[in-house]
Parts: structure tokens; C-alpha cells; sequence
């Protein structure tokens, strides 16, 4: 089996409200994944873990959500943790209240928790609501890393001068970020074989410098 494949990959259990969280496991680190509603959150998250288990739509923030995925990989299991997309202009005040309810619940003391993931549309760059949710996280005390998706859209000769470009404008992120096409399974591989050295490396429980 190759280094960076996933397996017996299942979803653990879906989370609605603060009081349904599972309980964190100190054998299992914790991937979470962040992005806009609209940023191919479902995609990516179905191509990475090879399984077609995140549903995908039409409609921009279908996740309401958590959702703990149990993965295996040849040096051991995580979750990945699948949080509701934010930012989708149609949620109401009261939707995005409680978006950022559920989401502090679980983020706020989860010893378990090394990374986020946090999605970015390769062609925009980070917007405002990014950046804000960069800042949110950071004050949690948990890890940032990059992951570009939608990377088809840009031709591929300009992936790595736009990627410079947007590092040097300012980020947080763990490391130089990945770009990503869930449709074109561009950078899959990538991506896998980071979280599985990360988990290796035994910097899961690492926090931001």
C-alpha cells in the first residue's frame, strides 16, 4: 500500500448541536476542514478521502453539520473533521450565530485538534471573511494550514506565481500551501502525504508560533 493511501474510511457520526459532539480520543488526532460555502469543501473532502461520503450540491452550504469521518492510514487513524461552511450571504443572523456556536464548541479546549484546514478558492485569493476566520482561529490556539481548491479554473502555468502571490500578501498557514482540483485530482495525493508526515512528525499538537 502506498504511503499516502486512506482506507477503511467511514463517517463516525454528524453533529447538529454543541450537546451531540463526540468525545475527542487522545489516539485519534484531528484534522479539521474550514472554508466559504462556496469554496468545494464537499469535493475536495470526497476526493481526499477517496469515498463518496460528503454530500455535494447546487446549493452553497448544504453542511449544517459537524461531521467526524474515522480514516486509516499505514501509520495510523485520525478524524477528519468536517465543519460547516461559513460566509453564504443567505444564512440568516441567527444561522450564523449558531454556525459559530457549534463551531467554538468544538474547537474551544480540543487537545486533539493539531490542524485546520482551511479551504481557499484558488482564484480569489482570501477574502475578507477568510481572513476573519483566520484571526477566530488563531485565537482558539489551534494550527492553520492553506489548501487551494478550484485550481482548474487558473491555467496551470500561473499556479505557482499565483500561489507566491498570495503567500507574500499574508496568511497564516503551517506550511506553503497546497493547491488543489478535486476535478482534475490535482494535488490529492499532495495533501494526503502531508497529513499522514504531520502525523508522523508528531506535531499534532503543535500550536501556532
Amino acid at each position: 500500500m502506498n504511503k499516502a493511501e486512506f482506507r477503511n474510511v467511514r463517517l463516525e457520526a454528524a453533529c447538529f448541536r454543541p450537546d451531540q459532539l463526540i468525545a475527542e480520543d487522545s489516539s485519534l488526532p484531528e484534522f479539521a476542514i474550514a472554508g466559504r460555502s462556496n469554496v468545494g469543501k464537499s469535493s475536495l473532502i470526497n476526493a481526499l478521502l477517496g469515498a463518496k461520503l460528503a454530500k455535494t450540491g447546487q446549493t452553497p452550504g448544504k453542511t449544517r453539520s459537524v461531521n467526524f469521518y474515522r480514516v486509516g492510514t499505514p501509520e495510523g487513524e485520525f478524524r477528519l473533521v468536517d465543519l460547516p461552511g461559513y460566509g453564504y450571504a443567505k444564512r440568516s443572523r441567527d444561522e450564523r450565530n449558531d454556525w459559530q456556536r457549534l463551531v467554538a464548541s468544538y474547537m474551544r479546549g480540543r487537545e486533539s485538534l493539531g490542524l485546520v484546514l482551511h479551504l481557499v478558492d484558488f482564484r480569489h485569493g482570501l477574502l475578507a471573511n477568510d481572513r476573519e476566520l483566520q484571526e477566530w482561529i488563531r485565537a482558539l490556539g489551534k494550527n492553520i494550514f492553506v489548501v487551494f481548491t478550484k485550481a482548474d479554473k487558473i491555467a496551470h502555468g500561473k499556479w505557482k506565481s499565483l500561489r507566491t502571490e498570495y503567500v507574500r500578501g499574508g496568511m497564516y498557514s503551517h506550511d506553503v500551501p497546497i493547491v488543489t482540483s478535486s476535478e482534475k485530482r490535482e494535488g490529492i495525493s499532495e495533501l494526503r502525504e502531508f497529513i499522514v508526515k504531520f502525523m508522523k512528525k508528531g506535531d499534532i499538537l503543535t500550536e501556532n508560533p
